[in-house]
């Protein structure tokens, strides 16, 4: 595991609630250090500040995003109270999850668990049945077992949130949820911004629809929140 803070104060802390936690921690204090260290050690996860000196940590989520593997790599992204806007940008990037400063290093420690555990799991969610080998629908095909998703033969660069997301949904079809209620069901975060949800939606769309402008798959149903729709068609005019 990666921790990037350029605050020694914070890094330290972070190190220790993980380290007690069980994990190995490497750190770095800034953003081409962190791109250095990560693609020397290939962490299981990164926890990344966004306010970083030189390179912010909008730029090496990008980077990370971009590199061999890194589309599989776990994100938890720290930032500040009023940088709502980067936040979602950050989601946008690929950010799997963050944490909103001043934090509990107790509630980053579960969010990383989450996470990881999401990253690493094979078998049925808690309180689901369980999963076929393979979810279908159209030219989607889900292997749930090894966490890989195709269009029309061609694999899906999906983040570990928009999988579950693009998992829940096909199990789901032709039923709306609500922002929060996806939140929940999805992800297990019991509070949170909904605008992630919003973010992880829209980034979905981006790789499943033909026009993400003009969404048939994933739709929004008004006042409510989301439906998937397994014919294709979109909502009947």
């Amino acid at each position: 595991m990666l921790v990037v803070d350029d605050d020694p104060t914070v890094a330290e802390v972070v190190t220790g609630y993980l380290q007690r936690a069980g994990y190995r921690v490497d750190r770095a204090a800034d953003g081409r250090e962190a791109l250095t260290r990560a693609a020397a050690t290939r962490p299981d996860l990164v926890v990344l500040d966004l306010m970083l000196p030189g390179l912010d940590g909008l730029e090496v989520c990008r980077r990370l995003r971009a590199s061999e593997g890194g589309d599989r790599l776990p994100v938890v992204m720290l930032t500040a109270k009023g940088e709502e806007s980067d936040r979602i940008l950050g989601l946008e990037l690929g950010a799997d999850d963050y944490v909103t400063k001043p934090f509990s290093p107790r509630e980053l420690v579960l969010r990383v668990q989450s996470v990881l555990r999401r990253s690493a799991s094979t078998g049925p969610v808690a309180g689901q049945p369980a999963q076929p080998a393979r979810l279908t629908a159209g030219d989607l095909t889900l292997d749930p077992a090894a966490r890989r998703a195709f269009r029309a033969g061609r694999e899906l660069a999906l983040t570990l949130r928009e999988f579950d997301l693009l998992a829940f949904l096909l199990r789901n079809p032709g039923a709306a949820f609500g922002r929060e209620e996806l939140m929940q069901r999805v992800w297990g975060w019991e509070f949170g911004d909904l605008s992630t949800v919003t973010v992880h939606v829209r980034r979905l769309r981006e790789k499943v629809e033909d026009d993400p402008a003009a969404p048939a798959l994933i739709t929004t149903v008004w006042g409510v929140g989301y439906r998937f729709d397994p014919t294709g068609k979109g909502p009947a005019l």
